[in-house]
């Protein structure tokens, strides 16, 4: 079951104000160009790998598997050019028909102003609307600010028993997890 996003606008904790829509193939620009916003550090936390470049060819896979294989949010504000991507969030389906991973970046000029906690919020309700059981997230064990938010909104963080350097971080959605 596919569950539409409603685009929504959000004051964050800091005052700032984003608009939240669905990701579509045409906002590849945009999220290059947020990828460039993202500072070495941010990029290596959301990569778990030094990331020097975006792959172009796998965010086009990705975009066009969406919203058959999951969905992607972003937080935009407006720009000289139209709009900037200041955050995004996704997450695809998988392995089993309920389940999906997420992942979550936020360009380092908008980090530590609640967006992040903004984007999961959504992506989890987002989630659940869909009928999903089941979200995890893999996220590194020196990322304690995305540690902090995941099990502020109640996801379960253990330590990854094939990494120690990595934390899974699960969530039950609803009916039967």
């Amino acid at each position: 079951m596919e569950a539409r996003f409603e685009p929504l606008d959000l004051t964050l904790r800091n005052g700032r104000t984003v608009h939240v829509r669905a990701i579509v193939p045409a906002d590849e620009e945009e999220i290059l160009q947020a990828f460039e916003r993202l500072g070495s550090q941010s990029r290596y936390m959301r990569f778990m790998h030094s990331v020097r470049e975006a792959n172009v060819q796998r965010l086009r896979d990705v975009l066009a598997s969406f919203p058959a294989k999951g969905l992607a949010i972003a937080a935009t504000i407006p720009a000289e050019d139209g709009l900037d991507i200041v955050g995004a969030a996704s997450f695809i389906i998988g392995p089993g028909p309920d389940t999906c991973e997420f992942a979550l970046s936020v360009v380092d000029a908008w980090a530590g102003g609640g967006l992040g906690g903004v984007l999961l919020t959504a992506l989890v309700e987002a989630a659940r609307r869909r009928g999903l059981r089941e979200m995890t997230g893999f996220v590194l064990a020196e990322n304690q600010p995305m540690l902090r938010l995941a099990a502020r909104l109640g996801f379960e963080v253990a330590r990854d028993p094939d990494d120690h350097a990595v934390r899974v971080c699960r969530l039950a959605l609803g009916e039967g997890a």
